[in-house]
Order: C-alpha cells, then sequence, then structure tokens
C-alpha cells in the first residue's frame, strides 16, 4: 500500500513540474511544488529527488526541478511506432465492419500523407497510396486532420496555398475550407463529398495520442453511390476504431 502512495506522490510532483513549465515556468523549486500542492516540503523534498532518480525530472543549478524532455521524445517516437503497429489493427477490423477501402493519414504542411491502408480482398482499387502526399484542403483526411486546429492556425496552414479544383466540390478557399470543417465537428465526423475527384466519397474521424493532440486520421474511401447511403454505419464503424487505437496510444479517459 505505502508503495502505491509513494508512487502517486511521485506522478503528482511530476504533473506539479509539467504545469510550472505550461505556465511559462523554466523549472520549480520544492517550494514552489510544496505550494501548488499544498504539501509539506520533506515530502516534496523525497518525491521530487525520486523522479529525478528515475529521469522523469532534472535538477538545474539554482535548485529548480524541470522534466526530463528525453522522456517525452521518447514518449513520441513510441506513440510512431505504434500507430503504425495498432493503426493496421484499426484498419483491419475498420474494413470488416465496413468492406471498404481503409486509410490511416497524417498531416504534412498543407498535405495529407498515407501510412497505413488496408482494402478488401475483392477491391478494385489499383496501386497504393502509402507514401504519397494529397492537397489537405480536399483530402479525404483534411478536415479530421485539423479537427482541433483554431481558424487562425488552419488559415496559416493553407497561408501559400493555391485552392485548385480536383473535384466538382473542392472548397474554393479556406473560408470553404473552414465552414465545412466547423459543419464536420458538429456532425462528429467529416465526409469528403466528391471534394478530391469526381464519385469519390469518403468519412473520416481524428485519432488523438497521448497529449489529446489530433495526430492521425482514420477514414473510409470509396464510390458516392455504395458509400454515401451508409453513412452514419460507416462514421460509427470509423469512430469504434479510432477510439480503440487512441487508447492504445494512452489517449487520457
Amino acid at each position: 500500500m505505502s508503495k502505491i502512495s509513494s508512487m502517486g506522490r511521485g506522478m503528482q510532483v511530476v504533473l506539479a513540474v509539467g504545469s510550472r513549465h505550461e505556465g511559462g515556468a523554466r523549472g520549480a523549486t520544492v517550494g514552489d511544488i510544496a505550494a501548488d500542492l499544498g504539501k509539506d516540503r520533506s515530502q516534496i523534498s523525497r518525491g521530487l529527488k525520486a523522479a529525478q532518480q528515475e529521469n522523469f525530472l532534472l535538477r538545474g543549478g539554482h535548485r529548480e526541478y524541470s522534466l526530463d524532455w528525453s522522456l517525452y521524445t521518447d514518449a513520441q517516437l513510441l506513440t510512431e511506432q505504434r500507430l503504425r503497429t495498432d493503426g493496421l489493427t484499426a484498419l483491419e477490423g475498420l474494413v470488416e465492419d465496413t468492406g471498404e477501402g481503409c486509410f490511416l493519414g497524417v498531416l504534412n504542411g498543407d498535405s495529407t500523407v498515407t501510412i497505413g491502408e488496408h482494402v478488401p480482398s475483392d477491391s478494385r482499387m489499383v496501386g497504393s497510396w502509402i507514401g504519397r502526399p494529397y492537397p489537405a484542403y480536399c483530402s479525404d483526411a483534411g478536415q479530421a486532420l485539423l479537427w482541433d486546429s483554431g481558424d487562425a492556425e488552419v488559415r496559416a496552414v493553407f497561408s501559400h496555398t493555391e485552392f485548385v479544383r480536383h473535384g466538382p466540390n473542392t472548397p474554393v478557399d479556406v473560408e470553404d475550407f473552414l465552414a465545412r470543417l466547423a459543419g464536420a465537428r458538429e456532425r462528429g465526423y467529416s465526409v469528403v463529398d466528391e471534394e478530391a475527384e469526381p464519385n469519390l466519397y469518403s468519412v473520416a474521424v481524428p485519432v488523438r495520442d497521448f497529449r489529446a493532440e489530433t495526430i492521425a486520421a482514420l477514414q473510409v474511401v470509396g464510390p458516392k453511390a455504395r458509400l454515401e447511403p451508409k453513412c452514419e454505419e460507416i462514421a460509427s464503424a470509423a469512430l469504434k476504431w479510432a477510439g480503440r487505437l487512441e487508447a492504445a496510444l494512452g489517449r487520457p479517459s
């Protein structure tokens, strides 16, 4: 019991130091954390020293503790690895549920790039989309990948982008894209209806990591005539598998 309590106190002080970083501070002293948590200084001191020994924290020359960012980097690398491995499991499950081609994409500048794909054995899709960029303003994953971005951030992403028409419903400019993104958020998933090319329809949802930040999009793509009538069913399946992938990535509940 005491061991569990000690671990809990250790994580408390690490999170408290992290909160100080978020507030703009370079570090925190024993007194700072004791005041923040309303705890005894000796207890906080033991917790900080233990966290330092476990390489969660660094101690500077002014007796200030700060986060060891190498741990954060390791967590990001692990997330990228799990996104690909557990992402494949999610894609396989989504194909089984929908019977359609399913893809996992990430944002790269003003483009989306496919990092995972799985299609039914009887699919007529030709070639692979792995590693191929496509304009985010009209791609299957674009809206889902910019799901949590503010309007100013979205405008910055497309500040030097020419909105070329790829399909009959391609957004004409960034304001048009923002309006569609707002509609997607209200709906709970994005629908790209002949924006990327004629007769192509897709449903996509964001995937968040251990920081609760959107890092990927899970999408189902196919002919409009086949996907549009079962749009809600597809969205439900996509949300289910995105949730399972997020759990594997450590998204906070």
